[in-house]
């Protein structure tokens, strides 16, 4: 039989078991909250005018390396609208690449939100030869890892598909 004492320790339990369950809840809702406003506000700048005149600017630099780069516009350390332009595109790309490293960005959410592998292939060739002359191996590092894992995840959906 149960005695008061019984039926309130069993109430009591029940009630911390509701409120861990109910607070497991929130923490995940509010893990996603925050997850969704850090995506929104990357994407809104990476879909502002001043972006979007940088993509074109790069875009329409008609260089095929490095070397042509510094030949038509001086070095990417130089002041300059090709290298504001260069540069604001990929550290966006950067800051992405080392919030997929830190597993705060889903690599599918920056794969179908953000046109990643078109921003490499505009910026690479400038990237690799600015390494190998100028800034070193790790210039620009997690804007290449974010390439490589969206291009990992795109061969895997692929062989899905296969």
């Amino acid at each position: 039989m149960f005695d008061i004492q019984t039926a309130s320790i069993v109430v009591a339990s029940a009630g911390v078991c509701a409120a861990a369950i109910y607070y497991i809840f929130q923490v995940r809702y509010q893990n996603k909250v925050r997850q969704t406003d850090l995506l929104m506000r990357l994407y809104s700048q990476v879909s502002n005018k001043e972006t979007m005149d940088a993509i074109l600017k790069v875009r329409n630099l008609k260089v095929n390396d490095y070397g042509g780069f510094t030949e038509k516009y001086g070095s990417l350390g130089a002041e300059g609208p090709e290298q504001s332009a260069f540069f604001l595109i990929a550290m966006l790309m950067e800051g992405l690449g080392f919030l997929l490293h830190r597993k705060l960005v889903d690599v599918d959410v920056a794969r179908e939100l953000f046109p990643v592998e078109y921003y490499w292939r505009m910026c690479e060739p400038i990237i690799v030869g600015w390494r190998k002359e100028e800034a070193g191996p790790n210039a620009h590092k997690w804007f290449e890892y974010l390439y490589n894992e969206v291009k990992k995840r795109e061969q895997q959906l692929q062989t899905k598909k296969s």
